[in-house]
């Protein structure tokens, strides 16, 4: 209910508020009329009717909800198109380098630019445009057809009666022609004639008035979206509306899957029919065939070329990278052919070369074969023999038999030269001797060994050299002294790996005696022993 503002009210001016909206609402009691003498729809919520505090309503309105301000600024009116408002014969500062006008400067002059400026020459200056600044409304900014011209609608109408005129025109010249050939006695003949090829003739002539103006009729006007927002585009229709849709072919649940955003349907909807009266084989038949499969190829050689160093791309430039593609598939099939070339050049071609005999190639021979009942060969053709499925009669290495021609000691080898070994060498007669030969002398060497094991001999106490390796006779080494000895040197040895445990006054003793140079010895460390590495 639209009411004034509001103010303070008793429980009892409420209640009865409410019955009567309630019956305002029911049709029982009158509507509310506002300042103007118009009736208020009593079904409005107040949120809507109720009139902000600032307005000081007095009378229940619903003039807060209408456009009550009024800008006298707005205007309908739009710019004066080409108008000029002063020619200079000068040139000023400020004005445009290029033209001399002052309304703009010489990045957005709209003229051709001059070799040389009106700046520099004085000469040919613009004059200056007129310049309007409007303050459009709401309705204004939005109107399409706002600044338009209705005289330019004349242009449409001079089209069409210039192509009706040259339609009657060229049917009265056709009418004249049909009548100066034709005979006397053919004259209604040739009237009929005329008559039946009128839209024929219709279709030449407006072919005649305009091509251009005639090629948009067979477009389809639809809204089409865009990134920047709806705008109107043309669209052609592409398929026949007697057609069935192809998400129609087959109802079935489990059928090929359409998607109805981008109205593909992948699979083929019809997969047992007969391809022969099928028109549609799904998107994927299209996708994979034809040009399609080309343009895929020639995306992915840009693709393989970018990653290669080739300043390529696809959508940034696609006839450098077509052009691009076939030369690559020239240079391909040359570099192919040329391999070919080569082989052919080394090796031979033994297609070309060796050719079948005739009677091979026709299958046909005077010789007699007979058979018997159950297909096998009686007379005429001997058995062939089964061959094996591995290489038979090859030689490797230089040898003249094959692996496993020859066994001994439970071992496969070779029989030319009794090699067990698979990817040896063949020594022939001198290979067979040298084995036999060390064969013996492996015998002669176990028999000895076993005949030593059998007795075997005192083995003598060997003594240890001092000062060689040759034993005097006479030496004679005292124990205690060699222990001795042997711990000095254990304790020299500590000494040379840690300097810490060397004493400040060190007595030297020049005096060698047996027993220290055979310590000495005993704890030497040999560098060609085997074992060196795990003393100490």
């Amino acid at each position: 209910m639209a009411t004034a503002s509001v103010a303070f009210k008793s429980r009892e001016d409420h209640r009865k508020q409410i019955e009567l909206e309630e019956a305002r609402k029911a049709g029982l009691a009158p509507a509310e009329l506002d300042e103007d003498g118009k009736e208020i729809n009593p079904h409005i919520p107040q949120y809507m009717s109720s009139a902000p505090w600032y307005l000081n309503a007095e009378r229940p309105s619903l003039k807060h909800q209408r456009k009550w301000k009024s800008d006298p600024n707005y205007t309908k009116s739009w710019y004066d198109r080409g108008a000029k408002i002063f020619q200079a014969n000068k040139y000023r500062k400020g004005a445009c380098e290029n033209c001399g006008a002052m309304t703009h400067v010489s990045k957005a002059c709209m003229e051709r630019p001059r070799k040389v400026g009106a700046k520099h020459t004085n000469k040919h200056i613009a004059a200056d445009e007129k310049v309007e600044t409007f303050e459009l409304d709401y309705d204004g900014k939005r109107d399409r057809w706002n600044g338009y011209d209705s005289s330019t609608y004349a242009r449409v109408i001079e089209r069409y009666e210039a192509r009706d005129d040259a339609r009657k025109k060229f049917l009265k010249e056709k009418q004249l022609e049909k009548l100066e050939k034709g005979d006397q006695n053919d004259e209604g003949a040739a009237i009929d004639e005329a008559e039946d090829d009128d839209e024929d003739d219709l279709r030449v002539d407006e072919a005649k008035v305009d091509e251009s103006k005639q090629m948009d009729f067979a477009k389809v006007e639809k809204r089409v979206r865009t990134t920047g927002g709806g705008s109107t585009g043309t669209v052609r229709n592409l398929r026949i509306r007697e057609d069935t849709a192809k998400y129609l072919l087959n109802l079935e649940v489990n059928s090929s899957h359409y998607d109805p955003k981008t109205r593909s349907m992948r699979e083929d909807p019809l997969p047992e029919a007969d391809p022969n009266e099928k028109f549609y084989l799904g998107d994927n038949q299209y996708r994979n065939s034809g040009q399609a499969l080309e343009f895929k190829e020639l995306n992915i050689h840009a693709w393989e070329a970018f990653d290669k160093g080739q300043d390529v791309h696809m959508q940034a430039a696609p006839s450098q990278a077509e052009l691009l593609y076939k030369n690559f598939k020239v240079m391909k099939e040359k570099l192919k052919s040329q391999t070919k070339e080569t082989i052919i050049e080394k090796y031979g071609n033994a297609a070309d070369e060796d050719k079948l005999p005739r009677e091979l190639l026709l299958g046909q021979s005077e010789r007699q074969v007979e058979y018997d009942r159950a297909g096998r060969i009686i007379k005429g053709q001997e058995a062939a023999i089964p061959r094996s499925k591995y290489d038979e009669d090859v030689y490797i290495n230089n040898h003249t038999t094959v692996w496993g021609s020859w066994w001994k000691d439970h071992q496969w080898g070779f029989k030319c030269c009794k090699q067990t070994i698979r990817n040896s060498y063949c020594t022939g007669a001198a290979g067979i001797e040298a084995a036999e030969a060390a064969s013996d002398l492996m015998r002669a060497n176990i028999a000895r060994k076993e005949a030593a094991a059998e007795d075997p001999t005192p083995a003598e106490d060997k003594r240890p050299a001092t000062w060689g390796t040759d034993v005097p006779d006479d030496l004679v080494l005292d124990d205690k002294l060699l222990a001795d000895a042997l711990k000095k040197e254990d304790q020299r040895k500590r000494e040379e790996k840690d300097e810490r445990k060397r004493k400040y006054n060190v007595r030297w003793n020049d005096e060698v005696t047996q027993e220290d140079m055979e310590a000495y010895r005993m704890k030497k460390v040999h560098h060609d022993d085997p074992m060196s590495k795990f003393m100490n």
